[in-house]
């Protein structure tokens, strides 16, 4: 399990929430509120919130304009990963992604499976890195955003967690 260390600086990381919903509005949005609170609770900075439509061209979109703000270190969208027709969130993701990150899916529905069993298999969780911007696409109940924040986000966007941890390697994601 990921340790945190006190001994290291804690870096606050600027990250943006959208919720992927055709009916979700900000007042009724659950699964968007509980990313904002874990992640401002954690000492982040919710850099900006959306609910975009369940449309694949307006997720790309989104993603775009955050990946070029240069004050947007992290990307965590909820909703649309499931295996229905409007569900295209992780299509839209791997169209901008410039490398995936395979093994937040797979850990993402290992946890899942705990909680959940077999209809884990449902969720196509699943992050990636472009233009230096983390981007992580979870399924859209409160329960998934904190599995997926209390069980690996905290960690890997947690500067003092070891033995690695997204955040100190921020600086080298634009290496060529």
């Amino acid at each position: 399990m990921a340790k945190i260390e006190g001994e290291r600086a804690f870096l606050p990381v600027n990250i943006a929430v959208m919720t992927v919903s055709d009916s979700r509005t900000i007042d009724d949005d659950a699964s968007g509120q509980v990313l904002a609170d874990r992640l401002t609770g954690a000492g982040h900075r919710l850099a900006e919130r959306a609910i975009v439509a369940d449309d694949r061209d307006a997720i790309i979109a989104q993603l775009k304009a955050w990946i070029d703000d240069p004050e947007i270190d992290a990307v965590i969208s909820t909703g649309g990963t499931g295996v229905t027709g409007r569900d295209v969130t992780p299509e839209a993701f791997q169209a901008v992604f410039d490398k995936e990150v395979p093994g937040f899916g797979e850990l993402f529905r290992w946890i899942s499976f705990a909680k959940i069993k077999t209809s884990a298999i449902q969720s196509r969780a699943i992050a990636g890195v472009a233009g230096g911007t983390y981007l992580f696409a979870i399924p859209g109940s409160p329960g998934a955003c904190k599995d997926a924040w209390d069980e690996i986000l905290v960690y890997q966007l947690d500067s003092r967690s070891r033995p690695c941890n997204f955040v100190e390697l921020m600086p080298r994601l634009n290496e060529q």
